[in-house]
């Protein structure tokens, strides 16, 4: 691995603990104007602060986020298709050098195991490994499951493997039972995606047994921005990952920020 390569892992996986809060805001490429994202800008600005990097497209990327901004980016690179197609079929949709033009630190691209496409998208993420190393960058592999999978740790883990063996080197799964089965089987560090929107305290809860069972991270999006107080969510997460705190003081860190916002909207 060269210095590049490493450097930029550095940024989104912070050494002193090996933890990465990721905010995911990339929705919009498959769902269109998503609820909480219909205006991209305000809905990143006062949360890149909590961020330890941000996932996104560079069409939002380069309309809705300032370039004085100090967080690493995760480029969205692939995509082709909307919620009114097959999710499968997907490319790779931005080339390296836009890439290197935009000064990402990682780019992801979505594999669907098990789907119609599957082929397509594994050959995708290979090639994007080797374009990767040319110039130091690394790829993130989300295993992206389609509503026929299950989400169990035999399919999640057959998913995160193949993603490491084609040279991945980082994938974003889903949490299971016997999660610490996946960690085992591998080989490369794994962060943990949100999902749809839940209740703030179970969505806490998630970012707890994540770490718990071995994970670096979370990559949360809607149940950070959809939640009625984002920024107080987005610090209780990052309270859970990078200091360790339980599930009931990290609920405390969002309801105190959310009646904090209260009070000021009540002024």
């Amino acid at each position: 691995m060269n210095w590049g390569m490493e450097n930029r892992l550095a940024r989104i996986i912070k050494p002193a603990d090996k933890r990465a809060v990721m905010l995911a805001v990339d929705h919009g490429y498959f769902l269109g104007p998503t609820s909480g994202l219909e205006d991209p800008r305000q809905t990143i600005e006062p949360l890149i602060p909590h961020a330890d990097s941000i996932m996104l497209t560079r069409g939002v990327l380069r309309t809705s986020v300032d370039p004085n901004f100090d967080k690493p980016v995760v480029l969205r690179v692939s995509g082709g298709a909307s919620i009114l197609k097959e999710l499968s079929n997907e490319d790779i949709t931005v080339s390296i050098d836009d890439c290197i033009r935009l000064n990402v630190s990682a780019m992801a691209l979505s594999i669907f195991v098990g789907s119609e496409f599957e082929k397509e998208t594994l050959v995708s993420l290979a090639k994007l490994v080797d374009e990767g190393e040319k110039y130091g960058i690394p790829v993130l592999a989300v295993t992206a499951v389609g509503k026929d999978m299950a989400r169990d740790v035999r399919y999640l883990g057959l998913a995160c493997r193949i993603a490491a063996e084609l040279g991945a080197h980082i994938v974003k799964t889903y949490y299971c039972d016997e999660f610490e089965q996946l960690i085992e089987s591998c080989p490369i560090p794994v962060i943990v995606a949100g999902g749809k929107k839940t209740p703030e305290l179970e969505a806490l809860e998630l970012t707890y047994n994540s770490v718990k069972g071995g994970a670096v991270g979370v990559d949360m999006g809607r149940n950070i921005f959809q939640s009625d107080c984002p920024v107080g969510m987005i610090q209780a997460v990052r309270a859970i990952v990078h200091d360790n705190v339980s599930v009931k003081e990290a609920y405390k860190i969002y309801e105190g920020a959310k009646g904090a916002s209260a009070k000021r909207a009540a002024g």
